[in-house]
């Protein structure tokens, strides 16, 4: 990497991502040395009113900077007072803070990216009806106002990017982080097309895993939704069924791959049906944990054997009860987001980056050398 830098380097955590962000300076501070008390971050709030209005102000001065937002839309932890009353930030709170801030800076800095890891309104990104679409003008708001990336990870449908088609739109995959925190928390684990299949919830995710499936060598198998078109809950039309199609799953360990786990009942119904088909273990691997309807649900289903471990990333809010979950594993995403801002600070390509597959590699090679020892070592005794 060379050492020029293409601006002086400026990182802004919106409300609710301090820690995250605070992880992500340290890194940086890190890499490059820097001593005492210096930090990479900006000191930027949204005070409001007693209406509930707000308003950004930041502390310094960004002129000429290179400057990284990092916004989670669904930090639904963090509160303000309306007329007396507490209440939690919703997605469009934290977008309106988000555009704020970026008016705050004003077009003074020489460029800005929003790392947003998963997008606001993300699942609103196709019209099936008199709808609106939501991300697509999202995107394009941002970019009028001056951004000129953003970053985001594990898109629930990548082509939303084309409404911004000559602006910058990196969709992050954290395949080889989960991988990492598969091996570490279950080191029996076996990567082999014998032992271990990845399973796809519904026909909307088997793109990522066709991904695990084809870096890991391991088959894949699909259950699709059967709706009941006839009838509209909560907005949509409600799952009747989860049908498999793919190998048989007698004694193997199992990969559930989606992008996120919103109420979980999918997620439940699919590792149970994996279950009764005769799955050794069932695992699942999700980029953003919400949890929408609590965790009791997952207790429940944990207790009666339906699941194993549950992976997410900490790229979005989790409920603070989570940690104490036996079935939880959280997958730091920090010193990849860090990665990802030097080097694009740099001027540099993050292709690299963004395609691990030598990485998960050398890491299934390790995993199996290591498993391979321990082996030899316990037919040795």
């Amino acid at each position: 990497m060379n050492d020029t830098q293409y601006a002086a380097l400026s990182v802004i955590g919106m409300k609710g991502c301090e820690d995250f962000s605070a992880q992500v300076d340290y890194y940086l501070k890190e890499w490059r040395r820097h001593g005492g008390e210096e930090s990479f971050l900006v000191q930027a709030d949204c005070p409001r009113f007693g209406t509930g209005e707000a308003k950004a102000l930041l502390h310094e001065s960004l002129r000429g900077h290179d400057v990284y937002i990092i916004c989670d839309p669904f930090n639904h932890g963090v509160t303000y007072k309306m007329y007396g009353q507490k209440v939690p930030m919703s997605p469009d709170d934290h977008y309106a803070d988000l555009k704020r801030i970026i008016a705050a800076i004003g077009g003074k800095a020489r460029r800005v990216t929003v790392i947003m890891p998963m997008l606001y309104e993300g699942r609103q990104h196709k019209r099936t009806g008199r709808e609106s679409l939501d991300c697509a003008s999202m995107l394009q708001e941002l970019v009028q106002m001056g951004v000129a990336n953003i970053i985001t990870f594990d898109a629930h449908d990548p082509r939303v990017q084309n409404a911004i088609p000559l602006s910058g739109f990196d969709d992050v995959k954290p395949a080889y982080q989960m991988i990492k925190a598969l091996v570490k928390a279950v080191p029996d684990i076996s990567i082999d097309k014998e032992d271990l299949m990845i399973i796809s919830p519904d026909e909307g995710a088997m793109g990522r895993c066709m991904y695990f499936s084809s870096v890991l060598g391991i088959d894949i198998g699909m259950f699709y939704k059967r709706r009941n078109y006839a009838v509209i809950v909560d907005g949509k039309n409600p799952i009747e069924a989860h049908e498999y199609l793919g190998r048989d799953l007698t004694g193997k360990d199992a990969i559930i791959v989606d992008d996120m786990i919103s109420s979980g009942g999918s997620l439940i119904d699919v590792a149970l049906q994996i279950k009764e088909r005769g799955a050794k273990r069932v695992f699942a691997f999700t980029t953003f944990g919400l949890f929408t309807d609590g965790l009791d649900t997952f207790d429940k289903a944990y207790a009666e054997g339906i699941f194993d471990k549950i992976f997410t990333t900490n790229l979005v809010y989790r409920r603070p009860e989570l940690a104490n979950r036996e079935w939880y594993v959280e997958v730091n995403m920090c010193k990849y987001v860090s990665y990802i801002i030097d080097t694009l600070n740099h001027d540099e390509t993050i292709s690299e980056l963004l395609n691990p597959v030598k990485r998960i590699h050398n890491l299934v090679d390790t995993h199996k050398k290591k498993q391979e020892a321990q082996i030899k070592m316990s037919f040795d005794k």
